[in-house]
């Protein structure tokens, strides 16, 4: 049931559905990374920097773990990827990216670490993803790239960014608007719609070019055992004759259709315009980046070989390969008219039975406009109450961006560590000088809450837990999986630690998994109406064990004071306290009092799962003690009179001046404040 009892919405319904599994609703998504390059696990140096694999290589550089690209759609195990490609005949590069300058201390870095520096908005999105809107401001001349670099290499921590708005790219609205929407089929959510309507702001006729791309990731250049014997994914035209309808086999998606449909030309008097299939491999350009052969004559980096410095030979002329592209040109009589668009449609279709498929413009239209109605229905049942239209929009495109930020997430450490077993990166002890070396059971192959698509594409289990509140109002099933994923064994450590994020796994986190459990457990309850009291004594069991973690690995006094190092106050300490000099010891007021609150919340989930058990009368009498105990030591730790006063010594992390708890750090028998 819902909030308002007397109204369910067809999202709601498509989300039982999903649920109960009787339709797979959830299986394609907007689930593409922005950006892999740069990430700890493309990292295979052995120095641990991984900025080495910059924006220039990630070109021609296949990935080995995800993928990325603009406006991505992929299935939940992200084997096939639609995205967005674009070109104006004045960048020296295929739109196919969006661009960013790499953190670390290089002469591109940004002044503030890595940071995009494009303009693009997430418009709509539903919990299935049977809607979906994002928007991409292109600018009509050439792209600054080189002037980004060059100006934020010149500022320092204590300026602000150089952004792409402070250059002239988009002066008198010199650009494309460029709106992508897809949307699934009612019946078969399998069925996917696809639209990219491109309008010119700009005063004059520009020419754009529109190139849907379609490509597998790349599984089968590390000889896994999971891999050995099976069959190469392929795309290719279907029809000699006809350059609408390509076809993609994949030996566990299964064989599918992509078909095209040719676009109203610029004008009136103009021709339709028409794609051209270009096909290559999802492979690396070896000789290009290191001097070597390559293994296929058509790599990853084709598509903008073939269009921007028309090297014919680029693609693959026999129509197929492990990536494709639709290619739509735009450039009769200059190009797109100023104040006016083209569109361009196509369809991911199971349906391999008809012999000469066409794509119906109208049937597309009219899908996307029924899932876009439904979209506005379901996030008014959302927040029913009156509100003022412009908290309403708000809220719904804050919701957007939390979907638009589920991102599919692949890394298994032993594989990353030791090497795969036909990688050019060959095995090395000290992977990434021993970066994440202790959490070798690590298995991750989900889609993950994440951060944000581009600064930061990898899940941060903190960020994840704060996340799934709001996810819980549209969608409690993915909110209460995130938590789930992050105590199961494949993620949690051995020792009970969970995943702090992809840089270093062992930092320490605020320990905030629990009060979002209890919080997705009541939010559930108040807006659905159901108390899933097995997800909340499942998520109980296993923190446990990582409560446990905390008092034996960061009390190490067993004084009920803690330590740690990425917990709040870490923005302001004297060192880095994830790595504290040698004979150091930290009182922390922020770790102690996360621990301490931490136990609340522990109690307060013993307390309701004793409603229906009263085995969990006693853990919450346990954990209500041990607040008492850290409330107590952070108060009066090794309490004494220093004078006639009777202030409390200097181990006391409460300050009676500032009313306030300070960190004090033991410095051999010294005690700093």
């Amino acid at each position: 049931m819902t909030l308002s009892d007397t109204i369910i919405t067809r999202e709601e319904q498509r989300l039982v559905e999903d649920k109960e599994r009787t339709k797979y609703r959830k299986k394609w998504g907007t689930y593409v990374s922005e950006r892999c390059w740069g990430t700890p696990r493309e990292d295979y140096s052995d120095i641990g920097e991984a900025w080495l694999f910059d924006f220039e290589m990630s070109r021609s550089r296949a990935f080995r773990w995800t993928e990325q690209g603009i406006a991505g759609i992929s299935d939940t195990h992200q084997r096939m990827v639609l995205s967005l490609a674009f070109w104006n005949e004045n960048d020296d590069f295929l739109k196919d990216q969006l661009f960013g300058l790499p953190g670390g201390s290089s002469s591109k870095s940004g002044n503030h670490g890595e940071d995009v520096k494009e303009l693009y908005y997430y418009l709509d999105n539903t919990p299935t993803h049977s809607y979906s809107k994002f928007l991409y401001k292109y600018p009509i001349g050439k792209f600054p790239y080189d002037e980004l670099y060059a100006d934020n290499s010149k500022r320092g921590k204590q300026d602000t960014e150089f952004e792409i708005t402070d250059t002239d790219a988009f002066k008198d609205n010199n650009y494309f608007d460029i709106v992508f929407e897809m949307a699934k089929d009612e019946e078969d959510p399998e069925e996917i719609s696809f639209r990219i309507t491109a309008y010119n702001r700009s005063q004059f006729s520009a020419p754009l070019h529109i190139i849907p791309q379609i490509f597998y990731r790349n599984t089968w250049g590390w000889n896994l055992e999971e891999e050995k014997d099976k069959p190469k994914p392929k795309l290719s035209q279907e029809f000699k004759d006809s350059e609408f309808v390509m076809k993609a086999s994949h030996y566990k998606l299964g064989d599918r259709r992509i078909v095209f449909s040719a676009s109203p030309g610029v004008d009136e008097d103009s021709k339709d315009v028409e794609p051209r299939l270009l096909f290559c491999d999802n492979e690396t350009n070896f000789k290009k980046l290191y001097k070597t052969e390559n293994k296929t004559d058509y790599c990853k980096d084709g598509f903008h070989e073939y269009i921007v410095n028309e090297e014919e030979d680029a693609v693959n002329p026999e129509k197929f390969g492990t990536k494709a592209c639709a290619w739509f040109v735009f450039d009769e009589n200059g190009g797109v008219p100023p104040g006016d668009y083209v569109t361009v449609r196509y369809k991911l279709t199971k349906d391999l039975n008809d012999p000469t498929p066409e794509l119906d413009e109208e049937v597309v239209d009219e899908t996307i406009r029924e899932r876009a109605l439904e979209a506005d229905e379901f996030y008014w049942n959302v927040s029913p109450l009156p509100i003022p239209e412009q908290l309403r929009n708000v809220q719904r495109q804050a919701f957007s961006g939390l979907l638009w930020s589920k991102q599919y997430y692949h890394f298994v450490h032993n594989h990353w560590y030791y090497g795969d077993p036909d990688s050019e990166m060959p095995p090395t002890v000290g992977r990434a000088n021993n970066r994440n070396k202790e959490w070798q059971h690590l298995y991750n192959d989900d889609i993950l809450s994440m951060p944000d698509n581009w600064e930061y594409p990898f899940y941060c289990s903190w960020d994840t837990a704060f996340h799934t509140i709001p996810l819980a109002m549209i969608d409690p099933q993915f909110a209460k999986k995130q938590l789930d994923l992050l105590t199961r064994e494949w993620y949690m450590s051995p020792q009970g630690q969970i995943p702090a994020y992809e840089w270093n796994f062992s930092d320490t986190n605020p320990p905030v998994q629990a009060w979002a459990a209890y919080r997705v457990y009541k939010i559930e309850k108040r807006m659905y109406k159901e108390a899933d009291r097995p997800f909340l004594e499942r998520v109980f069991q296993k923190l446990l064990i990582n409560f446990t973690w905390w008092v034996n690995r960061k009390d190490t006094d067993g004084n009920g004071i803690f330590e740690g190092g990425f917990l709040g106050l870490d923005n302001i300490s004297l060192f880095n306290r994830s790595e504290p000099p040698a004979n150091v010891e930290l009182l922390q007021s922020d770790a102690s009092g996360w621990i301490a609150w931490y136990s609340l919340i522990m109690m307060n989930i013993a307390l309701e799962l004793a409603k229906e058990n009263p085995v969990y009368e006693d853990i919450a009498s346990k954990f209500f003690e041990h607040y008492l105990l850290i409330a107590d030591a952070m108060t009066y730790l090794n309490s004494s009179a220093d004078d006639a006063s009777g202030k409390p010594s200097v181990d006391s992390l409460w300050d009676e001046v500032d009313n306030f708890f300070y960190d004090k750090i033991h410095w051999g028998a010294r005690i700093v404040e």
